[in-house]
């Protein structure tokens, strides 16, 4: 197929996944906006792990609450739990792989935290544990996931599914996703004077 073909049924593809988010997703992600906004007027945190691309989304989410989106206030607390080198090379060495968010969690969790799991699978085991530790902390657990949303779906209070076989587009969707949560929760938050 030529470039130019090639690009052009990139981009087609890429409106199609746009277009199914919008139409099966807006009243989860409008759901989800209201709990993280609630968890921060609250003075909860919001915790977020992911692996490979959704750990840099993971971080994406976290600097943009942290910092700012649009608007001017204070800076929200949000941790990615994919960023320090030290806790994951020996969690992953002492414990194993599988537990390289879960025992963040358990260090750095507290009951009405939100713990929100990436994984474009919806079957990475580490987030499952995370998500499943995160519950016994007495965390909110969401799932921003992919496919059909794997096992994850299933063991999260609120599961965001892009419904896509391809892993560029459900990750194109998920920052879509994680700009329009910040920009709701901004606002709301700016709104209801629970940030000044």
């Amino acid at each position: 197929m030529p470039i130019n073909s090639q690009i052009s049924a990139y981009f087609a593809r890429h409106s199609q996944v746009v277009e199914k988010t919008v139409l099966e997703l807006s009243p989860q992600i409008a759901r989800c906006a209201g709990i993280l906004s609630a968890a921060l007027a609250a003075g909860q945190k919001i915790l977020i792990a992911g692996n490979g691309g959704s750990a840099a989304d993971a971080q994406h989410f976290a600097a943009e609450l942290v910092g700012r989106f649009l608007l001017e206030r204070r800076g929200l607390p949000a941790i990615a739990l994919t960023t320090d080198s030290s806790i994951l090379t020996a969690v992953a060495n002492d414990y194993g792989f599988e537990r390289i968010f879960s025992r963040q969690v358990e260090a750095l969790a507290s009951p009405g935290d939100v713990v929100i799991g990436i994984s474009t699978s919806g079957n990475s085991a580490n987030i499952l544990a995370a998500l499943a530790a995160a519950r016994h902390c007495g965390c909110t657990t969401i799932g921003l996931l992919g496919r059909d949303g794997g096992a994850i779906a299933a063991r999260v209070d609120l599961a965001l599914i892009v419904g896509c076989p391809e892993t560029p587009h459900i990750q194109e969707m998920h920052v879509t996703i994680i700009h329009l949560l910040c920009k709701l929760v901004e606002e709301e938050l700016v709104r209801s004077g629970g940030t000044p």
